[in-house]
């Protein structure tokens, strides 16, 4: 039977019955206000009845109007409170502290105690899904944001760990009986279960076959079954890829990537957050792989796609975080673009963008100095993911923060990466002025001599080369070469004309001036 979605009204007088005494009254996490009384209530008999619509619109619109009126400054009731409201369900108890925390972070700073805590129900609930029977359906973005959310709790509590400077001896004896709280192994352990699980592997490749109908129905389970697993084992790809590019494994990373056609629609871009997080890793991962191309191609067509939409998510609580990541994935690309000049990939407008925010840098940065090296160590800083050290401290004196140690090590590789490639521009330079040259008269003009010559001439080879997912080589280059008796060959690539964009460009101008035309009334 196809589940049907109700539009049952929820209820519209939230916020009669707020906290006596307003802000400043001191937190009761066993006093329940009516507003959310009603929300649990409703919010659980949604679940219940699998009502995937009203979930959603509890999730983004009424959790977020009742924690913007209520509990600014203050976390939400306690789950013990609201318990007797729910039959004192456990699974709804375990979604509830799920949402519970993720207000904590979002709004307030979790005291080492609550980071625990938060680990420890996400293990409660991984396990119901991993272990338990499950029949539940859960709208997509809340299951996107669970894994996006256990992800980052992670990473906000590597960086935690590592500033031991200022710990209290409290803190230190919390953390050492704690050892196992997110550890590195626990948090891949539980994402690699849930995709092993759901067996969204081999539901992927059925569904290639015409075998499956994952994608076409977002995910969701239209015959009475439940979404949850399938969906978590999904998302846990991109969580996958997300913790191993913290870590730096940027290979490990993209292959937890690979059974996601990303050059097609999918349940990713269904949720506009996993959408941006999907493309900004597995850009940044090609980015450090060399693999410049694939990257420029997925940000310049995620860069464009959020020119042509954001406006229609200005209320959506990731808007701040759509922006930030939009103004990181633009200094990406300049990166790549100036490392390797590949502009026929990028789209007019995303073009236009460019060099409005970074054009003059990316200038600059074609030069071979110090204030070059600056704006790469600059972008890439701003840019970067927040790399983290996983390994538990030393708790032996003294105590020092180590929180920056991974970014630095990125950082230095990625520089001296840009170094050497820095080297190279001047045969590029040469080499895109003639077709042919012999390596004598080349060696002349760089004032080198030819062995030397010939060092630098395959070091460009070797750098404009990268080996793609597949295992084959593949080409970075705008310009390429091969010597035969001496004499170096240039073969440039030429950039298809794109006469079907201006066209298309040019027809929507049309109708735009049309319609223009048609709302003037003429007197």
């Amino acid at each position: 039977m196809t589940t049907t979605y109700d539009f049952e009204d929820t209820p519209s007088n939230y916020d009669d019955v707020q906290r006596q005494g307003g802000q400043d009254a001191v937190y009761d996490p066993n006093f329940v206000p009516d507003s959310v009384k009603s929300f649990v209530v409703h919010m659980y008999r949604h679940i219940r009845e699998k009502n995937v619509y009203e979930i959603h619109q509890m999730c983004e619109t009424s959790f977020q109007t009742l924690s913007e009126r209520l509990f600014k400054d203050t976390p939400w009731p306690s789950v013990e409170a609201i318990a007797p409201y729910v039959d004192n369900d456990h699974v709804f108890c375990l979604l509830y502290r799920e949402m519970w925390f993720r207000h904590l972070y979002a709004r307030l700073s979790p005291t080492l105690k609550q980071r625990i805590d938060s680990y420890d129900n996400y293990c409660s609930l991984f396990q119901v899904v991993l272990h338990g029977v499950v029949n539940m359906q859960l709208p997509n973005q809340w299951l996107w944001d669970m894994v996006d959310e256990f992800v980052y709790q992670f990473q906000s509590f590597c960086q935690y760990r590592a500033k031991m400077k200022n710990k209290t001896e409290q803190e230190i004896a919390l953390l050492k009986q704690n050892d196992k709280a997110w550890n590195v192994y626990g948090v891949l352990n539980f994402l690699q279960a849930l995709v092993e699980k759901s067996t969204i592997i081999q539901i992927l490749e059925q569904e290639k076959e015409g075998l499956e109908q994952f994608t076409a129905t977002d995910g969701y389970d239209y015959s009475g079954g439940s979404n949850v697993l399938k969906v978590l084992g999904y998302f846990s790809m991109v969580g996958l890829l997300r913790v191993h590019c913290l870590l730096g494994d940027y290979h490990t990373g993209l292959k937890w990537l690979q059974p996601i056609d990303i050059t097609q629609q999918g349940v990713y871009t269904s949720v506009i957050g996993c959408h941006i997080a999907t493309i900004y890793h597995y850009g940044f991962a090609n980015l450090m792989l060399r693999r410049y191309v694939d990257a420029v191609r997925e940000f310049n067509k995620i860069l464009l796609y959020i020119y042509k939409t954001k406006q229609y998510h200005q209320k959506s609580p990731q808007y701040e975080q759509l922006l930030k990541k939009n103004e990181q994935m633009y200094a990406l690309l300049a990166v790549c673009l100036s490392l390797c000049p590949q502009t026929k990939l990028v789209d007019e407008s995303v073009n236009s963008q460019l060099r409005e925010k970074y054009g003059e840098k990316m200038m600059r940065m074609q030069r071979c100095d110090d204030e070059a090296f600056g704006i790469y160590d600059e972008l890439f800083s701003y840019a970067c993911p927040k790399f983290i050290t996983p390994s538990a401290p030393s708790f032996e004196e003294p105590l020092v923060n180590y929180n920056q140690d991974a970014y630095r090590l990125q950082l230095k590789m990625f520089l001296y990466e840009v170094k050497q490639q820095q080297l190279l521009s001047g045969v590029r330079t040469f080499l895109k002025v003639y077709s042919a040259i012999s390596i004598d008269k080349l060696s002349n003009y760089m004032e080198v001599d030819e062995p030397t010559l010939r060092t630098i001439l395959l070091t460009y080879k070797h750098k404009t080369h990268s080996v793609g997912s597949d295992g084959k080589v593949i080409s970075n280059a705008d310009i390429d070469f091969y010597i035969n008796n001496d004499m170096i060959y240039v073969v440039e690539s030429k950039p298809a004309k794109r006469y079907g964009d201006f066209f298309l460009r040019q027809i929507a101008k049309l109708e735009g001036v049309i319609n223009d035309m048609d709302r003037i009334k003429l007197e």
